[in-house]
């Protein structure tokens, strides 16, 4: 594996480009659509490209599942090979267009993408982009899929994007002038865990700031986010990117600064270096105003430069540029989005021809949910009332009524569920008639094939809910509400209706001889998984914490790891994981993380320890209790 080249020798490079440079042109550089500089022979350059589940809208690309889909895979490694194909073909792209000097949108190597996000609450629109509700698995998959975008020659493959920092899950009618007001326990322990990892595990090139406030600062200007926490805290060496036109939010919706040029000011100074929007130019103003300085517009210019650098397009040693435009699209990448699609967890619209078919057929096969038009994100939604959110987690429009018809027709009926975050049949679940629920998600171009595959018994179904699917919406907090009490897994006291973590396949395990060792505040957990059952399956051995003493531990058992595994008929596995010390921290309520308490249960099994999951699931996970200063009891 090649060094990469860093971001200190990167910014020394891009120092030597950015002296070059009258003030005027380096206030250009600072707007994502950055101008050419022909006197520098430097071409013209779009920062703004994506790449969430496939590189988009920048024509035929291989098509994942969406970002919930896959990581209803528990599966980081899938995800990292994922991230790898989107690269290259990101890079195939960019070859092509450059060859023919085509420099437009959606064609440079900077990706806003993944969206680490937490999915708090079931009504956001967006949280199908997401990897869920648990910080822990957003984590893991993050930096998978960042790594995979960004490769690992001497230059990066593609630049991925963090986003959209911070505090950030809906309401998206609202995300132009809303102050989401968190503790700093929730901030720390909930909100910032994903982009953490993604700056220290993954070294994400760019982090996006989102539209909101958080605490009354707008997050695009804030010194707490961008200057204390992401570059003082946690040592963050790339660039800034506001999400589009957020800037111009901070004056013209939260009324925070006066005008554009204080927003600049400010926005530099805090440590944003790029502008999605059309303000930058109100940097010669904040100039002349002193609201900022030469050197700081500068600074910027060169965190711009070094990703240039880094990426490789001062280079004439880059490998990446041999990628020919055929290694876009191919059979062995779709092929990888059937496997991808396959791991689903299990879990008017013209009436009268369906209840027809229903009545001449052995086996009902109902496909029903949501689509883009129903969820999605503000502007981009049909549903402009809601303005990409649900109002609920019911069927949209007459779907439940087409479904009571359907199970009174008397035969078995099998629901698909397309959506990207969770539903709920009003009771309809309970139905004798209703034999099987197939969460299928988005499930991207080969997703047809694949719910067929699971459908018809040559692939059994292996996926697990990153989301809680919840009863209803009557007892969760407002929407508008980021405290993190009674949300999500962690936190919730009432009963789910099919709990985070949960998913039934075709066949049945067994878990035996739990071994717990402990050794200066960390641990290994080893456990024995047989299947017992007639189908060969994959399955997902997890690992959850709870701390039995502090004061400031989470309600529940956490999430802290999980492998998947694939178990032929009779076939056993002994699995090990290992328990850092991070994974027993807490968080008090100025957010300092710390390990509190000696007391830990320790639960191993293939869903959460709680009644629900197990009597869904029919497994009982295995438990310890462990010291961390001494022995454990298994029980």
């Amino acid at each position: 594996m090649t060094q990469q080249l860093t971001h200190e020798e990167a910014c020394r490079q891009a120092k030597v480009i950015v002296d070059q440079m009258t003030i005027d042109e380096k206030i250009g550089q600072i707007k994502y659509e950055a101008p050419a500089i022909e006197r520098l022979n430097i071409p013209e350059y779009n920062y703004w490209n994506e790449a969430l589940h496939g590189v988009a809208r920048a024509g035929v690309a291989t098509v994942f599942p969406q970002a919930i889909g896959l990581a209803a895979t528990f599966d980081d490694q899938l995800i990292n090979d994922i991230a790898d194909v989107i690269g290259t073909e990101g890079r195939a792209k960019y070859n092509e267009f450059t060859k023919h000097e085509d420099r437009d949108i959606y064609k440079g190597l900077s990706f806003w993408s993944p969206n680490v996000n937490i999915f708090r609450d079931p009504r956001w629109g967006r949280g199908h982009e997401t990897y869920g509700e648990d910080p822990f698995l957003t984590s893991k998959f993050g930096v998978a899929f960042i790594k995979g975008l960004q490769g690992q020659a001497k230059y990066l493959k593609l630049a991925a994007t963090a986003k959209h920092f911070a505090v950030h899950s809906g309401p998206e009618g609202l995300r132009h002038g809303f102050d989401a007001v968190v503790s700093d326990k929730d901030l720390y322990e909930t909100y910032l865990p994903a982009f953490k990892a993604a700056v220290e595990e993954a070294d994400v090139e760019s982090i996006m700031t989102a539209y909101n406030a958080v605490d009354g600062v707008p997050a695009s200007v804030s010194e707490m986010l961008l200057r204390d926490i992401l570059h003082d805290k946690w040592s963050f060496e790339g660039h800034v990117v506001s999400d589009y036109m957020a800037p111009e939010d901070v004056h013209e919706n939260h009324k925070y600064t006066q005008d554009a040029a204080e927003t600049m000011g400010l926005a530099i100074k805090a440590g944003l270096n790029l502008v999605a929007g059309h303000i930058e130019q109100s940097l010669h103003e904040a100039l002349d105003r002193g609201l900022v300085t030469e050197e700081e517009i500068t600074n910027a210019v060169i965190s711009l430069y070094a990703t240039r650098v880094r990426l490789g397009m001062f280079a004439t040693d880059n490998e990446y540029d041999a990628i020919p435009y055929e290694a876009n699209d191919t059979k062995a990448h779709n092929n990888l989005s059937e496997i991808a699609a396959e791991p689903l967890a299990k879990a008017d619209e013209r009436e009268s021809e369906a209840i027809i078919a229903a009545e001449h057929s052995d086996v009902v096969v109902a496909v029903l949910g949501l689509d883009s038009t129903i969820e999605g994100e503000e502007g981009d939604a049909g549903n402009s009332q809601g303005a990409g959110d649900k109002p609920n987690l019911s069927l949209p429009g007459h779907q439940r009524q087409l479904l009571e018809r359907l199970l009174a027709v008397g035969k078995p009926v099998v629901v698909l569920l397309a959506s990207g975050s969770s539903l709920q049949l009003d009771g309809l679940e309970n139905h004798p008639n209703l034999r099987a629920i197939m969460q299928i998600w988005y499930p991207g171009a080969r997703g047809g094939l694949a719910v067929a595959d699971v459908l018809f018994g040559t692939v059994s179904p292996s996926g697990k809910l990153p989301v809680t699917f919840y009863k209803n919406t009557d007892n969760l907090p407002d929407f508008e509400d980021y405290n993190m009490a009674g949300r999500t897994y962690r936190y919730m006291t009432e009963e789910a209706l099919y709990p985070f973590g949960y998913g039934l396949t075709y066949s049945s395990v067994e878990l035996s001889d739990l071994q717990v060792k402990s050794y200066e505040e960390a641990a290994t957990a080893t456990v024995t998984i047989q299947n017992t059952g007639n189908f060969d399956t994959d399955e997902v051995v997890q690992v959850y914490v709870k701390d039995l003493e502090s004061e400031f531990a989470v309600p529940n058992a956490q999430l802290k790891g999980f492998k998947r595994v694939f178990l032929g008929k009779g076939s056993k596995q002994t699995i090990t994981f290992d328990l850092r010390p991070q994974d027993f921290e807490v968080f008090d309520e100025q957010g300092h993380n710390f390990i509190d308490s000696n007391r830990f249960e320790i639960s191993v099994g293939v869903s959460q320890p709680d009644a629900r999951s197990i009597a869904l699931a029919g497994v009982q996970p295995l438990q310890t209790e462990l010291n961390l200063a001494g022995s454990q009891t298994t029980h």
